[in-house]
């Protein structure tokens, strides 16, 4: 799904979401990653929802964000509650949504100059594909 046609400035852009990977900017992204305006960390190493873990969370935390938004993937699927507990408890907002719709919202927040992290969960590249 191309979601942007322009190139804004200033900022790392989502241009496309897939199943299976996210363009940034001009990059096909293929392995679960972290996006702020200012930073990408290739190769986040959750791979599912369930794997969300505190070491996952801290990398989150490094990036400073305001808001965290985590994209599992085709599917909504919620990550053990503790650790998006972390998050909250630090006065971080997080919303969980499927990898599209993270795009899109994460494409909104960042024109708008808010302090935002995505976190998409992609599955390995050698893994069958989602129903």
């Amino acid at each position: 799904m191309q979601l942007i046609h322009d190139r804004p400035e200033g900022y790392f852009f989502i241009r496309a979401s897939s199943p299976r990977s996210i363009r940034v900017i001009d990059r096909e992204l293929a392995s679960s990653f972290l996006l702020a305006p200012d930073a990408v960390v290739e190769d986040w190493p959750v791979r599912d929802a369930g794997a969300l873990d505190a070491a996952a969370v801290e990398a989150l935390l490094a990036l400073r964000p305001e808001l965290v938004l985590i994209g599992t993937g085709e599917r909504q699927v919620f990550p053990p509650r503790e650790h998006l507990v972390m998050l909250m408890r630090r006065g971080i907002g997080v919303e969980v949504m499927d990898n599209a719709a993270a795009s899109r919202t994460y494409n909104l927040l960042a024109a708008e100059g808010r302090r935002v992290v995505a976190a998409f969960i992609l599955p390995e590249p050698d893994a069958p594909a989602p129903d």
